[in-house]
């Protein structure tokens, strides 16, 4: 306990969230070192982009807002988001000053008799005030369990694991899932394999018109109600549905998106539905997106019973010290963003108003 380093605020998580948090101590009078310090269990600069699959370029990525402080202009859309990203997130980072560490596994946070919190990681132990939790969902890929499924004779991946669709070539690939991931998918994998089927839970709803302002503030109320409530968040696109872009209607019209409601098991050869059906399958390929990895909040026994945490802005009901920025409805990057200067206000309110005994 006497290597333990204290810190007033602990950022876990250099992804977008986690940047827009640091940059907002930063500005607002926090030291790298002393105030704050942002560990991130990531190699490198880029947060979850960095592990994006090759194919999703730059120009493909829908709704990336930049950090605050400092634009992104000029990338080329023919590149890979990933390094596009992994670049600016680097840059921003030596700009502003940050100090990511990394890579650091928090593996527990815990309270202590002193009123402080206690982080646990790979790196050692931290003593701060509070915490702005800003670890994402890349981590926890979610994998909906269908009976049959051990005895799938192809192959099973998740998107989190998927590099592109040349290794599809020639197969027949089932992919689940109706976000924006699954679509891009099976566009990008229908020119090389044999077949693709697309099947998801509800009926896919194709947005529209432009994604405005008012669009994106009632698709947010809707997901802060639940974290309000204690469930756990769904997407924001769950509920604004997906853009009809020139490439969405090219694959409707294709043929590619002819959507097939979820199979109800899986064999050895395939997939099956209770009315008969059969479909032969090489790959199936969920793409049924992430859930927020949380597991070292555990010790502070956050969760409400409904099985999400209870939050008030940013900050966790249960323990004030405990702030979630891109959980909820701030898991885009511009509500990152401004969830990120929101949290270091009431942070900074926190420690003037309960100073905290060492």
């Amino acid at each position: 306990m006497n290597n333990t380093r204290e810190v007033e605020v602990v950022v876990t998580g250099a992804g977008q969230a986690g940047l827009s948090t640091a940059y907002h101590l930063r500005r607002t009078g926090f030291e790298p070192g002393r105030g704050f310090v942002v560990l991130d269990h990531s190699p490198g600069p880029g947060g979850a982009w960095q592990f994006r699959w090759p194919t999703l370029t730059y120009g493909k990525v829908h709704g990336m807002h930049s950090l605050p402080g400092m634009e992104l202009t000029g990338a080329d859309p023919a590149r890979p988001s990933a390094e596009v990203v992994a670049e600016y997130f680097d840059t921003y980072e030596r700009t502003f000053d940050l100090r990511v560490r990394r890579p650091v596994d928090v593996t527990a946070v815990r309270s202590t008799e002193s009123g402080r919190l206690l982080v646990e990681t790979s790196d050692g132990e931290w003593s701060a005030r509070a915490m702005v939790n800003a670890t994402g969902t890349w981590d926890r890929p979610f994998w909906p369990r269908y009976p049959g499924q051990e005895t799938f004779h192809g192959r099973q991946l998740h998107t989190a694991q998927y590099s592109g669709p040349e290794e599809f070539a020639g197969l027949r690939v089932v992919v689940v899932g109706g976000g924006a991931s699954g679509t891009q998918h099976l566009l990008e994998i229908a020119p090389y394999a044999a077949a693709t089927t697309w099947v998801t839970r509800r009926p896919p709803v194709f947005r529209e018109g432009p994604f405005d302002e008012g669009v994106g503030r009632a698709a947010v109320a809707l997901v802060e109600e639940r974290v309000r409530q204690g469930l756990p968040p769904r997407s924001v696109v769950s509920v604004t549905g997906l853009p009809l872009n020139d490439a969405i209607r090219q694959g409707l019209r294709d043929g590619v998106l002819d959507r097939l409601p979820m199979f109800d098991r899986i064999t050895p050869s395939g997939v099956e539905w209770t009315d008969g059906r059969h479909v032969e399958a090489d790959v199936i390929l969920w793409s049924t997106g992430f859930r927020a990895a949380l597991e070292h909040l555990a010790p502070l026994k956050l969760r409400e019973p409904g099985g999400g945490i209870q939050v008030e802005g940013t900050r966790a009901v249960a323990d004030p010290r405990i702030h979630l920025v891109g959980y909820g409805p701030s898991a885009s990057t511009i509500g990152a963003n401004r969830a990120g200067r929101a949290a270091v206000r009431d942070i900074r309110r926190l420690l003037a108003e309960e100073p905290v005994g060492v």
